[in-house]
C-alpha cells in the first residue's frame, strides 16, 4: 500500500470518528429529536451513516419515553393493588333496612302482615347513633338501649302489623355475624294475629330454618297441621300461601310464617324435610 493510500485510509477513519462525535453533539433532545437528526443528515451527505446510526438510538429512546409518559402507562400493578373505597352507610343499609314481607292476610275485617327487617352493621359510633335514631322513627327497639352496642353488629327484626296499629316486633336480635342454621335447626316465635287477643291465643308462628330445609310442619292444639314447602310464594285469591322463603340481607337462613285455623292455637313446629 502506497503512502498516499495509507494517509487516505488514516484520514477516512479519523473523519468517521469526528463525524460521529459531531453528529452526536448536534442531536437535540426535544419535541422531535429524530426529525432534528434526520434534518442534520440531509444537510451533510458525507455523514449519512453516522446520522442513521444515531437516529436508531434516539428513536429507541424516544419510543421508551413515549411509552412511559402515556397516561396510565407503567401503572398496571399500582392500579390492581389500589384498595376500593369502603361502601357507604347507605349501600350497607345502615340507616334504612332491607325489608321482606313474609306473609299477609285478613282477620276480623282488618289486614295484617308479617315482615323481617335487616339493618347493616354500623362501623363506628356516629353511624350507630344515626341507626339508633332511624330505628326509633320506625318504632323499632334494638336489644341494647345504648347505640354504641350496635357497632359491628347486624340487627334483624320480625314485625307484625294489624290494621292501623303500629308494627309490633316480636323476634329480633343483633349479632356480629348472622347464625347459619343447618339440618333441622329451627328458631321460632309465636304471636296473636291482632292486638287484643290474650297471650294464650297465639295463632301466628314465625321462624327461621336452614337453607336446605324443604318442609316445615306447624301443629295446632286441635290436632290439625299446616305444611309449608320451600320455593317461591304462591298467591291464592291475592293472599300468599305459606312457604319457606329467603329474606333480603339475611343469607344464612330462610323464613316461614304459618297461621292456625280459628278456634285453635299453636302447639309445635318442626322441620320435617
Amino acid at each position: 500500500m502506497s503512502a498516499d493510500q495509507n494517509r487516505n485510509h488514516d484520514m477516512s477513519r479519523t473523519d468517521i470518528a469526528l463525524l460521529l462525535a459531531d453528529a452526536a453533539d448536534e442531536v437535540e433532545i426535544g419535541t422531535a429529536p429524530v426529525q432534528a437528526v434526520l434534518r442534520g443528515g440531509r444537510r451533510r451527505r458525507a455523514r449519512r451513516w453516522a446520522v442513521a446510526a444515531t437516529a436508531v438510538v434516539v428513536a429507541g429512546s424516544t419510543g421508551a419515553l413515549a411509552v412511559t409518559g402515556l397516561p396510565g402507562a407503567g401503572q398496571g400493578d399500582r392500579q390492581t393493588n389500589v384498595a376500593k373505597p369502603p361502601a357507604s352507610p347507605q349501600a350497607r343499609h345502615v340507616y334504612e333496612p332491607q325489608r321482606t314481607e313474609l306473609a299477609r292476610g285478613t282477620y276480623r275485617g282488618k289486614e295484617w302482615h308479617v315482615a323481617v327487617q335487616v339493618w347493616g352493621a354500623p362501623q363506628n359510633e356516629d353511624e350507630a347513633a344515626r341507626q339508633f335514631d332511624a330505628m326509633a322513627e320506625l318504632g323499632i327497639e334494638p336489644v341494647d338501649d345504648k347505640p354504641a352496642a350496635l357497632v359491628g353488629r347486624i340487627s334483624y327484626f320480625v314485625t307484625r302489623k294489624y290494621g292501623s296499629e303500629p308494627p309490633r316486633q316480636f323476634l329480633f336480635d343483633s349479632r356480629k355475624k348472622l347464625e347459619r342454621l343447618s339440618g333441622k335447626d329451627l328458631q321460632s316465635a309465636t304471636n296473636p294475629l291482632d292486638d287484643t287477643s290474650e297471650p294464650k291465643g297465639d295463632r301466628l308462628v314465625v321462624g327461621e330454618v336452614a337453607k336446605t330445609a324443604r318442609e316445615v310442619t306447624c301443629t295446632w292444639k286441635d290436632g290439625t297441621t299446616t305444611v309449608l314447602k320451600s320455593g317461591p310464594v304462591v298467591y291464592e285469591h291475592n293472599l300468599p300461601k305459606p312457604a319457606i322463603v329467603p329474606a333480603e340481607g339475611y343469607p344464612t337462613a330462610n323464613w316461614f310464617v304459618c297461621v292456625a285455623p280459628e278456634r285453635t292455637t299453636y302447639r309445635t313446629v318442626e322441620v320435617t324435610k
